[in-house]
């Protein structure tokens, strides 16, 4: 609270400042003197400003109201029940609003949202038969879907002896399958020692970024490349081995070695992909 908010300190402070104009224009007084006094003026306006300021709080602070529990009487508690009561029945509406809106509302559009995917995923795949609800089977055709059924077990040679109704004999059974081929192993030669004679060092540098660095001799056959290659997981069938210049792919073949293919000092080789038209 101010002077201006507060009409009595107002009041006050306009009664002061007529009557040190009225005093100062009847007397003999200075400049000096004038100041002084409205200096003091200004500092009992700053007084009378926080005291009106710092009153009420002291008075609430010195005098609380007495509290509203205590005064609290049998109506007042009677209208808070009443409003308890409103307020549930409303929050009860809104809850039963909120999920009528999900069940008939959300739900359905997450089933329709749901169904349409299942039938672009269906059309996409071409089994659009999964999206009919399918014809229900007469006596007759349950025997001819068993024969299909059987059918569909038996090879095609055994189909094709039932249509001609060859003997059993003429059916000399399912034809042999050929044994697996037997993996190849990878085995990489060791490294000769730096100072041996006719060693190399290549780089090998990959599509990832990385660079790979090993040591071989001269008469190591160009193959071994390739299978280094493959152990640093790039397939032979997808990628080869380049040179850096002219780029070209190296040619590697079991009956030449390093030497025969240019390999005769240190050299930086590029793993590449092979041309699809190539291939």
């Amino acid at each position: 609270m101010s002077v201006v908010g507060n009409p009595c300190a107002s009041l006050c402070a306009v009664a002061i400042l007529f009557f040190c104009c009225i005093s100062w224009k009847h007397s003999i007084v200075g400049v000096r003197d004038a100041l002084f006094l409205a200096g003091r003026t200004f500092l009992l306006l700053c007084f009378i400003t926080f005291a009106s300021y710092l009153y009420p709080r002291m008075k609430a602070l010195l005098f609380p109201p007495p509290c509203q529990e205590e005064t609290e009487g049998p109506e007042d508690a009677e209208a808070r029940l009443k409003q308890d009561i409103a307020r549930r029945e409303q929050q009860a509406k809104l809850n039963n609003k909120a999920s009528h809106y999900q069940e008939n509302v959300q739900k359905p559009k997450q089933e329709a949202r749901l169904r349409k995917k299942e039938d672009n995923f269906y059309a996409m795949t071409g089994e659009t038969w999964r999206l009919t609800e399918g014809q229900q089977l007469r006596e007759g055709e349950l025997g001819d879907q068993e024969d299909m059924e059987e059918q569909d077990e038996l090879t095609a040679q055994q189909r094709a002896i039932r249509r001609r109704k060859l003997p059993a004999m003429a059916y000399q059974g399912p034809a042999k399958k050929d044994p697996p081929l037997a993996k190849r192993v990878i085995v990489l030669p060791d490294e000769p020692p730096v100072d041996a004679e006719g060693v190399v060092n290549v780089a090998l540098r990959c599509l990832s970024g990385r660079t790979l660095k090993r040591r071989f001799l001269k008469s190591h056959p160009s193959t071994v490349l390739v299978d280094w290659m493959f152990k640093s997981g790039y397939h032979p069938t997808v990628y080869a081995i380049c040179e850096p210049y002219p780029r070209r792919p190296l040619q590697t073949e079991e009956h030449l070695t390093l030497e025969d293919v240019g390999i005769v000092r240190n050299t930086v080789l590029n793993v590449e992909e092979k041309d699809p038209s190539t291939t």
